[in-house]
């Protein structure tokens, strides 16, 4: 397998930001009450993972090392801010939705950690790819999440009704059914991922 389509696949199986490496686990367990919600999210943090570790690689000569990480952060948080005015601009309601949590990615670990550990080090290309695996990870991982705990919780996925919302099982939607929906994801994931 060549190095670009393992950089690639290495966020979405081996190395998934939720299940594989345990990051992001405030907004992943905030977020995820819908798969909308979490897609959203998700994407979100696509997009800041792409163009900030593009960026940064570009960048990664001209930065010395004494400001490399506020550095860093002051690139996430362009693109941050370009993500959270275009949301409230054109998806007040998804802005409103996920309000707190789209400003903190600019402190999400899958960011920073993927600025330091392989933009920094690498080419544009493969930050790239990189930055395009981990954010589909994350996506995936997010999305998955949110519809067990929607179709669970509220009978539906996407918004879609499946079954009877009084079949429904509330605590899917709360916090405690985060955590119980996450194990089960994350066992399943440590077990096909061998």
């Amino acid at each position: 397998m060549n190095k670009g389509l393992k950089t690639l696949t290495n966020g979405i199986l081996r190395e998934n930001p939720t299940f594989g490496l345990v990051l992001g686990m405030c907004p992943t367990l905030a977020t995820t009450t819908s798969a909308i919600n979490g897609m959203s999210m998700g994407l979100a943090t696509l997009f800041v993972l792409v163009c900030s570790n593009v960026v940064i690689s570009l960048l990664k000569n001209v930065i010395p090392d004494k400001v490399r990480i506020p550095s860093f952060i002051v690139v996430i948080a362009t693109f941050v801010t370009m993500v959270q005015l275009l949301m409230q601009a054109y998806l007040p309601s998804l802005y409103e939705t996920l309000g707190l949590f789209i400003p903190l990615i600019v402190v999400n670990c899958i960011v920073l950690g993927r600025a330091e550990a392989f933009a920094a080090k690498n080419t544009v290309g493969l930050s790239a790819l990189d930055g395009l695996g981990m954010g589909l990870g994350f996506t995936l991982s997010l999305t998955v999440l949110g519809a067990i705990r929607e179709l669970l919780g509220a009978g539906s996925v996407f918004g879609l009704q499946v079954y009877p919302d009084q079949y429904a099982q509330l605590i899917f939607v709360l916090a405690p059914g985060a955590f119980i929906c996450l194990a089960y994801l994350m066992a399943g994931m440590k077990k096909l991922v061998k």
